[in-house]
């Protein structure tokens, strides 16, 4: 029985927070409702004293003792990815390697198993610049010292993506090591103080990756593993750095850093977690800049603005965005990733932003070569997020007309409470002080009145001449039912024109993405909507970033507008099917012309925002047994 399953089905609880079916559970992990029974009942063995997973008549939740489940971790220590792992720490601690037929007996398995165990680090050391050396019995690792540290580096990286749930990547890098994980945190502490004082911003969301890079520089040194120092590592840039680095892992980690690991480490700093703390943050970006790096991002930024009809052209954003890049390239260069831990959330909640840097991150790569992952890719996104927040913000700014019987200077003194409360969402264009209004003549989003409106309209709010907390929350919540009713109008409208029933499949075989592309692709082909072409850009841009953007939908689509009329051919799984690192119940082909560009962000992000509620899936899902149907209960939804 699988305990990757386990722990999966057992995140979804905790995720989730509430009961969950049976069925849902076997759609997300991919198995039957008789296995998720299995599983649960596997998980409340792990804790004799408590119910990991709660049963009930609404399915399953998480109990008391999940998270004493999920840290319950001795079953798992003869798992193969177990065995890999201290078998590989094995070959990396120990110069003269290891006896095959002595680490079988440790390990408590066959010969043959551990046989099998080897040929999966072999493949695991594909392309890293190392190799197992067999002399009979005796295996060992050879290799330079970078590449066995990055070599670690991955396998801890590894366990983090692979768990449903979060690891200590320091303790499973440091496992059976000199160096205790427990000193990590208080030299991250003061190394972000000293950082500071040294004139740096620091990036909190790069800075685990780098400290797990120091955790393993500390505990090879301390093996009596140093990097050896060259010439060019005196520079005065990483020196201050370096000199921190090496005084706190003394201090903290009881290990002392040679010049090549000292140097190492601050450029890892300067290259992934810190910006300049200077006055000037354009001038600063600019100093140093590479005019190749800076030219590439103008005209890579300078496309996806235009493909995806976006403000994007800004001086101190293009230079901001260019300096990440260059540390990006020089990432690239020793093969070091940078993760983010805000990668998927990203993904959900801000498709269309993703979905730009997607477009972005594919042509600097084009141009020079740069690594294309979902954590590079949420980086930049983080880019265009803050650079788009403002126009953002005013395309939802809503208008408001305040109606106030003059008396003294009450409705200055309402209109100033509300600019002060209400100020980023809601833009007071004008105040009627008479006790007669002619409210058919306020043509303002919203009608914030103090007097009772003639007739019934969902715009006016009634509120007090002394606005109250109360008066506050109940405009905000007007906004944002009348934000969500267009948003969903526009998208109801938009989706009445793309749907077809000669593009519906029901249900969708689970024979893996590239397949289902060209297997709905084929169903707009043969319409005539798109060409051979398009379906092939698909699955480039799903090679690119799984475009699986909730744990129910995929929309795969390419980034060339090439469509001859903008459509959307959907698929609906029988339970799920297997897309990216997860799986989806509904998969969306969108096709897209030039002529629908403006289309593009309002289809994308909605439809994306309408799979993403749990209840709304559910409901389409089961009920959509063909188009009319699917249609219907889509609109459905939409209508609230």
């Amino acid at each position: 029985m699988s305990r990757r399953r386990q722990d999966q089905l057992l995140g979804v609880l905790l995720r989730d927070d509430a009961w969950v079916t049976a069925a849902r559970l076997a759609d997300a992990l991919g198995v039957t409702p008789r296995s998720v029974r299995s599983y649960v009942a596997a998980l409340n063995v792990r804790v004799p004293d408590g119910d990991a997973v709660e049963s009930g008549p609404a399915g399953y939740r998480a109990g008391a003792a999940a998270r004493a489940a999920l840290n319950d971790r001795d079953a798992s220590a003869s798992t193969p990815r177990a065995r890999l792992h201290r078998i590989v720490r094995a070959l990396l601690d120990d110069a003269d390697g290891l006896d095959v037929y002595g680490m079988a007996a440790t390990l408590h398995v066959s010969e043959a198993t551990l046989e099998a165990d080897l040929g999966r680090v072999r493949a695991l050391l594909d392309g890293t610049g190392l190799f197992l050396d067999r002399d009979r019995e005796r295996v060992r690792l050879r290799g330079h010292e970078q590449a066995q540290r990055r070599l670690l580096s991955r396998l801890a990286h590894d366990e983090m993506d692979s768990a449903a749930f979060p690891v200590d990547p320091f303790r499973l890098a440091l496992e059976g090591g000199t160096v205790s994980s427990s000193a990590v945190v208080p030299f991250k502490a003061e190394l972000v103080a000293e950082l500071g004082r040294l004139g740096y911003y620091v990036n909190e969301l790069a800075i685990s990756d780098v400290l797990l890079h120091v955790a393993i520089a500390a505990d090879r040194v301390a093996a009596g593993h140093p990097l050896e120092s060259t010439a060019a590592e005196g520079s005065d840039e990483w020196g201050p750095v370096a000199e921190a680095i090496g005084r706190l892992a003394q201090e903290h980690l009881g290990v002392e850093l040679g010049a090549g690991d000292r140097a190492h480490l601050a450029r890892l700093v300067l290259t992934r977690v810190v910006a300049p703390g200077t006055a000037d943050p354009v001038a600063a970006a600019r100093a140093g800049l590479d005019p190749e790096v800076e030219d590439a991002v103008r005209t890579v930024v300078g496309q996806a603005a235009s493909d995806y009809d976006v403000d994007l052209v800004d001086d101190a954003f293009l230079l901001r965005l260019a300096l990440h890049v260059q540390n990006l390239k020089r990432r690239a260069s020793e093969d070091a990733r940078a993760r983010n831990p805000l990668t998927r959330s990203l993904k959900t909640a801000y498709p269309m932003i993703f979905e730009v840097a997607v477009s972005v991150v594919s042509g600097l790569h084009e141009r020079l070569g740069l690594p294309v992952d979902d954590d590079e890719i949420a980086y930049v996104a983080m880019h265009i997020g803050g650079r788009l927040e403002r126009s953002r913000r005013a395309e939802s700014l809503l208008t408001a007309t305040i109606v106030c019987p003059g008396y003294y200077e009450l409705h200055e003194v309402l209109r100033s409470r509300v600019d002060r409360s209400l100020g980023p969402a809601i833009d007071v264009v004008s105040v009627v002080t008479r006790i007669d209004p002619q409210w058919d003549e306020i043509d303002t989003d919203l009608v914030l009145s103090t007097i009772d409106p003639v007739g019934d309209s969902d715009r006016v709010v009634r509120i007090q001449p002394f606005l109250t907390e109360g008066d506050v929350e109940r405009v905000q919540q007007a906004a944002a039912r009348l934000r969500r009713t267009r948003r969903l109008t526009r998208l109801r409208d938009e989706l009445s024109r793309y749907f077809s029933a000669d593009a519906f499949l029901s249900p969708v075989p689970d024979e893996g993405e590239e397949a289902i592309i060209r297997r709905l692709g084929g169903m707009l082909e043969a319409a005539g909507l798109i060409g051979e072409d398009y379906v092939r850009n698909t699955i480039q841009r799903e090679r690119l970033s799984s475009t699986a953007f909730s744990d129910a939908l995929a929309v795969p689509h390419a980034m060339q507008m090439t469509a001859r009329r903008t459509a959307i051919a959907v698929g609906i799984a029988a339970g799920s099917v297997a897309w990216g690192a997860g799986r989806v119940q509904v998969v969306a082909l969108a096709a897209f012309s030039e002529q629908d560009r403006a289309a593009f962000q309002t289809v994308f992000e909605q439809l994306v925002e309408v799979f993403s509620e749990r209840d709304s899936v559910q409901r389409i899902v089961r009920r959509a047994t063909d188009f009319e149907s699917f249609l219907d209960e889509l609109v459905a939804v939409i209508d609230g």
